[in-house]
């Protein structure tokens, strides 16, 4: 019998892909989702097969508003008829817990990133000890955790003793590649196309130096598809003489037309530096993307993004972020006709093995057994 699950995430719930995926994959297993979270002033309207609840907040940002979020996502969970809560991320973990207890009804926590590691923390300290003592208090008491990778869950094994079950972010991989042309989306056609895409394009993502290695290209474009605290400054530097029609950015888009960009490209960019714990365990969405389009990738050198591209061989690791470093190594890649091949092929064994399906099995099965006992 299908169960009644409140799902909690802090964004506008519009873009927010493993989240769609999740309570998708719950929906078409015979339960009743419901999906908290809030409205901004441009939340673009969302249509889903499960219901949707949006909270339209007197605060947008800082400790007022994590405050207000919780407060209001407490009273609202706590007269809501459930049979399973289930929080992503420690920003909805303290509203959830407290209404399972209350209520007595099972918790599934989501971390999808060391939480307390994340850059916005850094040098904010009683910010961050308030994070650490509710992670503190509560990840101890869970009985149902998953996270995103490895790395992540090792990091809550060494801190907690307890290691949550891993349930990677990949994406529905393409059945069929977009059928569309450069043209049709205003793409150059004789030069290389590079990738950088992602709604996460922020500091020590590798953008700016990007930037400056494409200024030392002549035969690329780079496409930048997303948003990002350093998007402001990339069009900027993108001004300048020596990067004049060498990039183009593009909003934020819904995931399909995306990825009609993303198939058009040549090779798909991925930077990430490790300034943090946090950014060091990343598993950006956009390589499983990157994959899912049958593009080659280049990657900084991270531990889950090694372990992926190795394992598949699907592209090449850059050894650092020195400018002329990416530069080289995209220069030489896109020369690599043969390499350029391989890393293609093997996109499409990649694409047969990771599966959403996969990952998502052993959620399935926790829900339904959930609560029986």
């Amino acid at each position: 019998m299908g169960k009644k699950i409140y799902v909690s995430v802090i964004n506008d719930l519009s873009t927010d892909q493993r989240v769609h995926k999740i309570c998708s994959s719950l929906h078409e297993d015979g339960h009743e989702i419901v999906l908290v979270g809030r409205r901004l002033s441009n939340s673009a309207p969302i249509d889903r097969d499960y219901h949707t609840k949006r909270m339209r907040l007197l605060f947008t940002k800082g400790a007022l508003f994590y405050a207000s979020f919780n407060f209001r996502l407490f009273f609202f969970l706590l007269f809501r008829r459930m049979d399973v809560l289930y929080a992503n991320d420690l920003d909805t973990l303290l509203a959830n817990y407290l209404v399972s207890r209350i209520k007595r009804k099972p918790l599934i926590y989501d971390s999808h990133e060391c939480f307390t590691e994340v850059p916005e923390l850094e040098g904010r300290k009683f910010a961050k000890g308030m994070w650490l003592k509710i992670e503190r208090w509560i990840f101890p008491k869970l009985k149902h955790v998953y996270t995103v990778n490895d790395s992540i869950a090792s990091f809550y094994q060494d801190r907690y003793n307890m290691r949550p079950k891993v349930m990677r972010n990949i994406p529905h991989m393409l059945k069929e590649l977009p059928n569309v042309s450069h043209e049709q989306l205003g793409l150059p056609t004789d030069k290389h196309i590079l990738i950088l895409q992602g709604s996460g394009i922020n500091v020590d993502r590798g953008g700016e130096e990007l930037l400056e290695a494409l200024a030392l290209l002549d035969n690329c474009v780079l496409l930048i598809v997303g948003s990002g605290d350093v998007i402001d400054s990339l069009k900027t530097r993108a001004q300048e003489d020596d990067l004049q029609g060498k990039v183009i950015f593009k909003d934020r888009m819904p995931y399909t037309e995306m990825m009609k960009y993303t198939v058009c490209a040549d090779l798909g960019v991925t930077l990430d530096k490790p300034s943090n714990l946090n950014y060091k365990f990343s598993l950006p969405n956009k390589i499983f993307d990157y994959i899912s389009a049958g593009i080659p990738i280049l990657s900084s050198d991270l531990p889950e993004l090694r372990k992926v591209i190795e394992n598949y061989e699907v592209g090449v690791i850059c050894p650092s972020h020195d400018i002329q470093d990416i530069a080289s190594c995209i220069q030489n890649f896109l020369k690599d006709k043969e390499k350029l091949d391989i890393c293609r092929s093997n996109t499409a064994n990649a694409r047969a093995e990771l599966s959403w399906n996969n990952e998502v099995s052993d959620l399935k099965a926790v829900m339904k057994d959930i609560g029986k006992n």
